[in-house]
């Protein structure tokens, strides 16, 4: 009974539910309708407002915007494209109305959707079906979203860290195993610890502004990024190269930015989605949902489901099933095929229309169209240029800016090529004004990098060194108004190290350079490495000369089993005193700690030696000081030379830039044809012009054979003057002209400028060369002329036709 009772409950509370859903449903159709006859009593115009709406609809103009065209048509000669280009084949009309129709369906089913790009424009303003734009070597091309967002600009510069040495506790361990019985007392600290806490407080408040102004720098910038959100996200389309995987063993699918040939996975967060993509062979449309971007879709062109095609064609590829859903259903295609005939209803191709692309090596050079390409980033611009299209050999510049409309500059980098100089590198920054020149091997200076901020000597910078190729095996040089310091490596006297210290220079009325009138040298440190063939108590580790002070200071290298080293200063004094007796050397002359004391260091005779040897080495390093003052001015000259020249080097195998190469082939080609022509000459007949004066067919008689050998000789003897005083009219006119260039000169010379000077002498310079010439050439044909008369006259003696008649006249 309780059973019962529960069922008719049930069934109670339904009927109830079901009447308040109807009286629900009723009460929302009366509303619905009252709403509708008001909305139509409202819609009742009268006629006068009816005229009005029609003349203010009439008077609305809609701009209908031209089609846009990626084609630069101005740079495309349209006379020149094959037929296929302008005019369509009945296959391809077909197959443009077949894209029609299924455009059509696809806007009426998918209206929310971007309309499909199915038969763009070529060049001659005829619509082609984008797969017969392929040809049957591309790979598919998928329509997909634009890369919504720039890449970031990623410094070069690496941040240094320092690295733990691995040595520091062990040697802390045995500091403390040592005894410390017997320790020095560490010297009384005088310092004011408050005026330390003050100055402690004053950075650290110096320190605290700064973070606080870039970090309100950064918030600022940040802010401007979120005020100004892209109103196309979501909005381009762009095409794309898919890599589908299974052929040519591909793990797996992936993206090709077909402009800058990088591969990029599908599940890339920068794809927002794909509407179509296409082949040679068909055409799909993406029926998945992109909410993910492109992580989740699924490649499988055999699913119609998911991927919807346009061509029904028998080369579709297959849906990627397992081998027992495959068996299922070749047996139910067996079952339901059996008895039927197969209908083709699929639809070939048309061939592509686009002919083969053919890039001359010209085209392969420039890269880009005018040898240009401008590329802008976020706070950043790369400019690339084809190689010889800039004077200066740049290829490539890199321009980072501080604010997102790229007014202020931070800085900027230049790669160059093919630079006499060995230029390869200048990176300029706007901030500090710090220029770094790097450069390949080859220098004339074995220059490698180049540090300043300004050209003019005696200023901070640094050069670094190629040290396998010069000789003295400097790699560095540090150089300020007051000092220089140089780095050596691989020297045969363990020199690594030599520091220079100048002193204010004497003015003088003469230019002052470090030629005419060098820096005062004060103070010169050198350090050396360990020469394992010397006692580490003779080995100097580091010489201290004190010009000013006339002292010398010597620090030994330290022994493997010992903490200090040994030290030795020399005073050094004048030969002679000023009543001139001579010197001798004295004991207080030499200050010396040994650690080991030695019998022969304390002899005044072997310290006398020693002093001697370091005033000529004193000498020495200063002279080499002085060269390398000479060296920088040099060097300095040099770079503005380069820099103002900025000459490139061209191949040998570069016929085309090569003017050495172009003249030596020239000179080949124009001798090869001097050679052809005298071959041409030899074979001429010199009696035809003469014989064709004769009758045709008439038989030569004796008095017209000498005839003949006369006129022959006479108009060759004839030609040969003629020739002769050709070249020396031209020897006269040459010299006339230089004869009064130089009259010019005469009357001018004291108020040309040095241009018109070098004009004059190279005008000068080339006359003479052709004066030269011309004289040459007349005296090589007066003497080759005689020769040349007596071999025709040998040549007609000897001539078959008359050889008997002229034998028997003479």
């Amino acid at each position: 009974m309780e059973v019962l009772r529960e069922k008719v409950e049930e069934e109670e509370a339904a009927e109830r539910e079901e009447a308040a859903e109807r009286a629900e449903w009723a009460e929302k159709m009366e509303r619905m309708t009252k709403t509708a006859e008001v909305s139509k009593e409202e819609t009742i115009m009268t006629q006068d407002e009816l005229r009005d709406l029609e003349k203010r609809l009439t008077s609305i103009e809609i701009s209908i915007p031209a089609e846009y065209s990626f084609i630069n048509k101005s740079l495309i000669d349209v006379t020149k494209l094959p037929p296929s280009y302008s005019t369509n084949s009945p296959k391809e009309e077909h197959l443009l109305q077949v894209a029609d129709n299924f455009s059509r369906q696809y806007s009426h089913l998918c209206p929310d959707r971007v309309p499909l790009f199915l038969c763009p424009l070529n060049e001659c303003n005829v619509p082609k079906f984008v797969s017969t734009t392929l040809r049957p070597t591309l790979m598919p091309y998928p329509e997909l979203y634009n890369w919504d967002s720039c890449s970031q600009f990623v410094s070069d510069f690496l941040t240094m860290v320092p690295l733990l040495d691995p040595l520091k506790p062990v040697i802390k361990e045995e500091e403390k195993a040592m005894p410390k019985k017997y320790t020095v007392k560490p010297p009384r600290d005088l310092t004011s610890k408050f005026e330390q806490e003050q100055e402690n407080k004053r950075l650290q408040e110096i320190k605290n502004q700064e973070e606080k102004r870039l970090r309100e720098a950064e918030e600022r910038l940040l802010a401007e990024e979120k005020a100004k959100p892209d109103p196309l996200h979501g909005l381009r389309v762009h095409c794309w190269v898919l890599v589908l995987a299974g052929k040519r063993e591909v793990p797996e699918s992936f993206f090709i930015d077909p402009l800058t040939a990088h591969s990029y996975s599908t599940k890339d967060d920068h794809f927002l989605g794909i509407e179509s993509l296409w082949n040679h062979k068909n055409y799909w449309i993406n029926m998945q949902d992109c909410w993910n971007c492109c992580k989740e879709l699924v490649f499988d062109l055999g699913d119609p489901v998911r991927w919807e095609y346009m061509l029904l064609g028998t080369d579709k590829p297959h849906l990627s099933l397992t081998e027992e859903d495959e068996d299922v259903l070749d047996d139910d295609d067996d079952i339901d095929n059996l008895g039927k005939e197969e209908e083709d209803k699929s639809f070939d191709m048309p061939p592509s229309w686009v002919a083969q692309i053919e890039i001359t090596p010209d085209e392969f050079e420039t890269r880009c169209p005018n040898g240009k390409k401008v590329i802008r980033y976020k706070r950043a611009q790369l400019e690339k240029w084809a190689p010889y299209l800039n004077n200066n050999g740049l290829v490539c510049r890199l321009t980072v800016y501080e604010d997102l409309q790229c007014t202020k500059v931070l800085e900027i980098k230049e790669w160059y090529q093919n630079r006499e100089d060995t230029l390869e590198l200048k990176h300029i920054n706007k901030i500090t004004g710090l220029h770094v020149d790097y450069f390949r091997p080859g220098h004339p200076q074995a220059l490698r990098v180049h540090s300043y901020k300004s050209m003019l000597p005696e200023m901070d910078r640094v050069m670094e060194f190629y040290e396998k190729i010069r000789v003295d095996g400097l790699i560095k040089r540090e150089e300020t108004p007051l000092t220089m310091t140089e780095y050596y490596q691989g020297r045969s006297d363990f020199l690594s190290y030599r520091h220079i210290n100048f002193g204010p220079r004497v003015k003088k009325l003469t230019q002052n350079s470090a030629e005419s009138n060098p820096r005062p040298m004060v103070k010169i440190t050198e350090r050396f490495l360990r020469n394992p063939a010397k006692p580490a108590d003779e080995d100097v580790a580091e010489r201290v000369f004190l010009i000013v002070e006339e002292r010398i200071q010597l620090r030994y290298h330290c022994r493997d089993d010992y903490i200090t080293s040994s030290k030795r200063e020399f005073l050094r004094r004048t030969e002679v005193d000023s009543k001139g007796n001579k010197i001798i050397m004295t004991p207080d002359m030499c200050i010396s700690f040994e650690v080991e004391p030695m019998e022969h260091t304390k002899k005044l005779l072997y310290q006398y030696e020693t002093m001697i040897h370091l005033k000529n080495e004193e000498k020495l390093s200063r002279h080499q000081a002085w060269e390398s003052e000479l060296e920088v001015l040099e060097i300095l000259k040099l770079r503005e030379e380069e820099d103002d020249a900025h000459m490139l080097t061209i191949s040998i195998y570069d016929t085309k830039r090569n003017e050495k190469s172009k003249e030596y082939r020239e000179a080949m080609e124009r001798v090869l044809h001097e050679e052809h022509m005298r071959q041409v000459e030899s074979q001429l007949d010199y009696l035809a012009p003469f014989l064709a004066q004769l009758p045709p067919g008439e038989k030569l008689t004796r008095w017209q054979a000498v005839r003949l050998k006369d006129e022959c000789l006479s108009d060759f003897k004839q030609r040969l003057i003629d020739k002769a005083n050709l070249i020396q009219a031209r020897f006269e006119k040459e010299t006339q002209e230089l004869q009064k260039k130089q009259q010019w000169y005469q009357e001018n010379q004291v108020t040309l400028s040095p241009e018109d000077e070098d004009l004059y002498l190279s005008y000068c310079s080339q006359a003479m060369f052709r004066i030269r010439i011309l004289e040459q050439r007349l005296n090589r044909h007066k003497e080759l002329a005689p020769l040349k008369y007596l071999a025709l006259e040998e040549k007609l003696y000897k001539d078959p036709r008359l050889v008997d008649f002229v034998k028997v006249f003479v």
